[in-house]
């Protein structure tokens, strides 16, 4: 059955706003409700803290479709306010389940976890499936983890949860706290001359399982679509199997860039490299889904290099120091 009431969370993000874009294509008859932390054009403000407004939205809207990605989700900023990212992570997921129980039990609850749950499992150093051991190694994966082992408990009462596991996502609007958005960023100002021309960057030897953010909203769409084909409580990877290392990515963004750029180790971006390698198995999606990845990896780069030149805006060719 497709959906003719979405509710979405977490819609004015990096992934909320291609997420949008993608369900209003595929599900045009819909009722999309999108919500963020404030108010804009065409979102809803929600608080993820905020229980009781979750619970008047749900019984307002009376979705029959949810998808949960409003999350704290950068590492370092998980790092940095842990309080914060329990209470959004852990406790507004727990209560926003509450409230779709409650209000509308029929509703899929799609909850969007991350490949980090499995933490320190990755050292096997080889591509995991789902059913990997859950071994956070940090406060971000621990904050995922423990959503997930708390929803879990939630489908025996009638939860419809699907939860999914997306790998490393890139692409067009992605933000600095992440390496390659902020590589991308850095070379469009360094063109724009608002920048020397010398790239700051922290460790590039870790090998990561990169998709399109674009890949993974699809893999999200896909799973509205066939949700009652679906165990409930089903944990699903979304992976291309292939890893690619950080540095050899920065290489490829500095091939397409315009002027030459130097590199430059940063010690303030160096974190200790616990997982040198994290793959994922997305055997699972394309059996139950028929996702894969099919944007093509150059595509995606150039995307993600031309909106941050958009975003900086025309400038010059760099030519440092300015001149005039």
């Amino acid at each position: 059955m497709r959906p003719e009431r979405i509710l979405l969370t977490g819609a004015t993000g990096f992934v909320g706003r291609h997420l949008r874009r993608r369900l209003a294509a595929r599900f045009p008859a819909a009722r999309l409700l999108a919500t963020g932390e404030k108010e804009q054009p065409g979102i809803v403000p929600l608080a993820m803290t905020d229980e009781a407004a979750a619970r008047a939205l749900l019984e307002d809207f009376r979705p029959d479709a949810v998808v949960h990605l409003a999350a704290v989700a950068a590492v370092p900023e998980a790092n940095r306010a842990a309080v914060r990212a329990w209470q959004v992570n852990l406790s507004g997921t727990c209560r926003l389940a509450r409230a779709v129980l409650e209000a509308t039990p029929a509703a899929p609850f799609l909850f969007v976890s991350s490949s980090a749950v499995y933490g320190r499992s990755f050292r096997a150093g080889t591509p995991l499936p789902e059913q990997a051991p859950l071994a956070p190694a940090d406060t971000y994966a621990a904050t995922k983890a423990a959503a997930e082992m708390a929803l879990s408990a939630m489908v025996s009462e009638g939860l419809r949860l699907i939860r999914l596991r997306p790998f490393n996502h890139i692409g067009p609007g992605q933000s600095e706290a992440f390496a390659i958005g902020a590589f991308a960023a850095q070379i469009a100002r360094i063109e724009a001359g608002l920048q020397p021309p010398e790239l700051a960057v922290g460790s590039l030897a870790a090998e990561r399982d990169f998709l399109d953010v674009r890949d993974v909203c699809a893999g999200y769409a896909d799973c509205l679509e066939r949700w009652e084909t679906l165990e409930s409580g089903i944990a699903i990877n979304l992976a291309s199997g292939k890893p690619r290392r950080i540095g050899a990515v920065l290489d490829e963004l500095l091939a397409l860039a315009r002027v030459p750029i130097a590199v430059r180790t940063d010690p303030q971006r160096l974190r200790p490299v616990d997982l040198p390698r994290c793959i994922g198995d997305a055997t699972l999606a394309a059996r139950l889904l028929g996702w894969r990845p099919v944007i093509p990896w150059e595509r995606t780069l150039a995307d993600l290099l031309a909106e941050c030149r958009t975003r900086v805006g025309p400038g010059r060719l760099s030519t440092w120091p300015p001149r005039g």
